[in-house]
């Protein structure tokens, strides 16, 4: 099985009948700063984009972010996802969250995109992901892969520590 936990979604597989990809789960580990880490990666399907959201929302809730912090990164993920969804060419979407005690970091990204393709800063999505994060920015060749594409958001908390 591997480093991490398969989980299968959608429709059980019947003769004949594909089975939709497994979501992958990876445990969580601890970095050299204490910063937990949990990765989740699932087919770039807009139906799964609600996985990663629940995983924001209960690493969120489980760090003591207040509810409306809580909604806010909820929403900026799910906004994230289906910004990279529309730009994957069918492929994997995969979610990085780095928990420390006053934020939480978020790396969405989808490894097949075309050659060239961009994340739109100029959208109405773009200006809700930089309303509803605290950083908010685009990387390219991410996890060592060079046409990877990938959108970075940071939350603090607004909880006094």
């Amino acid at each position: 099985m591997g480093r991490g936990v398969d989980l299968s979604y959608g429709i059980p597989s019947r003769p004949g009948r594909a089975r939709c990809r497994p979501a992958r789960l990876t445990p969580v580990l601890v970095s050299e700063t204490g910063a937990s880490i949990v990765e989740v990666r699932v087919s770039a399907r807009p139906t799964l984009i609600p996985t990663i959201r629940a995983v924001a929302g209960d690493l969120a809730g489980r760090a003591d972010f207040d509810l409306d912090t809580i909604a806010d990164l909820r929403m900026a993920v799910d906004e994230a996802c289906a910004t990279l969804v529309g730009l994957d060419t069918g492929g994997w979407l995969s979610a990085r969250f780095v928990v420390q005690d006053d934020r939480i970091e978020v790396t969405v990204s989808a490894a097949s995109t075309p050659a060239g393709a961009a994340v739109n800063t100029s959208s109405f999505g773009w200006r809700v992901l930089q309303t509803l994060a605290d950083q908010v920015s685009t990387v390219r060749g991410v996890d060592g892969v060079p046409d990877a594409l990938a959108i970075r958001l940071v939350k603090l908390s607004s909880m006094p520590r």
